[in-house]
């Protein structure tokens, strides 16, 4: 990375991706597990309400699935910008 203009855009994508991640771990987390758990009751996996099940399981699930999709658009977005390992 040679320039600042280039480091700006750089630190620019890296925070894009983290917002959208974190966006989508809130929504799950919080919006499915707390926020909608009444609306979501009818649903059931596993013998609970999906509601409960994102709270104690789903969040988690897409914790760890975030985690790789992370790895794996930040290494291509260290590959754009020169700076891959």
């Amino acid at each position: 990375m040679a320039d600042k203009s280039s480091a700006g855009a750089y630190w620019a994508a890296n925070i894009r991706v983290i917002a959208i991640s974190m966006v989508i771990w809130f929504a799950c987390s919080f919006g499915l597990g707390i926020l909608l758990r009444p609306a979501l009751s009818g649903i059931h996996i596993g013998g609970a309400d999906i509601g409960f099940w994102f709270a104690q399981n789903g969040s988690i699930y897409v914790f760890l699935i975030l985690i790789f999709v992370y790895a794996k658009v930040m290494n291509g977005i260290d590959r754009a910008h020169g700076v891959e390992e």
